[in-house]
């Protein structure tokens, strides 16, 4: 660049020389789309910044040149206002959600958001193929895009529950593989959006989908898996465990408990000492009615019956040193 050029461009006003910043939930686009994404997410609703490197006839602006900003504002559920022209909005949300323009995507998602919370009916015929459009948009290496698909899968759970069964297998796929990644403003939003899912969606229904994700190759998906597979009990309760088969579950917690990760192991802990409740509550009976044979129905034989040696020994080491910490700190 020129002397003559950088006085010229010195002497702009610097309103003409910087991008305008965008307002709450809205999206600014830079100057190109050669951006690299700078994500501070040292606060709960921090924006992310997008510089953009001005070009001039084919070449790489140096030092000197403005920088384009575009910034992103991630709106939490409650802040989320009602939509002006429901109608538009839904005739343009499936091409919004493909969209190869990502502030367009973004927009969109927002919109999902805001008709899952005040418009639920309207949006339940395109249900399916919106879930579709937000998985793809969890795949997105941008991380405005993936963080506010994010955000629209927890606010999908909240509104929708059970109605997302048939659909939720890719959905949960890529929800346990962004808890599990580095980013940790990432991390936490994928957290919240599985916890609304153990929340709101039936633990009988989930489990069957959760269950294949415990053997993963990902030690941090078995376990972020196993933390979710854990929070359903107490949803499921004793009935529900008795339906479901603890039979099933007790295998679970054992091949968890001998997990690499300690996040896995403590959620098999957890869910053996459940198990552990319900099992003896149900078997439980009145002075008149007990058994010549008592030890039979007890926890340790059940285990041993159930189990490999080796599996059986871990889970009544775990149930019987945690019952007699709580017996001794009683």
């Amino acid at each position: 660049m020129s002397g003559t050029a950088l006085r010229d461009l010195n002497t702009l006003p610097v309103s003409e020389r910087k991008s305008e910043g965008s307002s709450k939930g809205s999206f600014t686009k830079p100057f190109n789309e050669n951006i690299t994404e700078n994500v501070d997410n040292r606060q709960k609703k921090n924006p992310t910044s997008l510089p953009s490197s001005a070009i001039n006839d084919g070449e790489v602006a140096n030092a000197e040149a403005e920088v384009g900003v575009s910034e992103v504002e991630y709106i939490e559920s409650e802040d989320l206002n009602d939509l002006e022209d429901v109608d538009t909005s839904l005739s343009t949300l499936l091409a919004g959600l493909d969209s190869k323009d990502w502030v367009l995507v973004c927009e969109a998602l927002n919109n999902v958001r805001r008709l899952s919370i005040f418009r639920r009916d309207a949006m339940f015929d395109k249900l399916e193929n919106i879930i579709l459009l937000v998985v793809k948009s969890l795949k997105n290496p941008r991380s405005a895009v993936c963080k506010t698909a994010i955000m629209t899968a927890e606010d999908i759970f909240k509104a929708y529950g059970d109605h997302v069964i048939d659909s939720v297998d890719p959905l949960l796929g890529q929800l346990l593989l962004k808890s599990s990644q580095d980013k940790r403003f990432v991390c936490e939003a994928a957290e919240k959006a599985l916890v609304a899912m153990t929340t709101y969606v039936s633990p009988m229904l989930l489990l069957p989908k959760l269950q294949p994700y415990l053997k993963h190759k990902n030690p941090k998906v078995r376990a972020k898996s196993s933390k979710c597979f854990c929070r359903c009990m107490p949803r499921l309760g004793m009935e529900g465990i008795k339906v479901y088969g603890i039979d099933k579950l007790i295998h679970v917690a054992a091949a968890q408990l001998s997990d690499q990760l300690p996040e896995s192991r403590e959620a098999a802990r957890k869910l053996l000492l459940e198990l552990q409740t319900v099992y003896e509550k149900v078997h439980i009976f009145p002075p008149a009615a007990e058994s010549e044979h008592p030890e039979m129905d007890s926890w340790e034989h059940f285990c041993q019956s159930k189990l490999s040696p080796l599996n059986a020994q871990a889970v009544l080491r775990v149930t019987n040193i945690t019952r007699e910490g709580l017996l001794v700190g009683s």
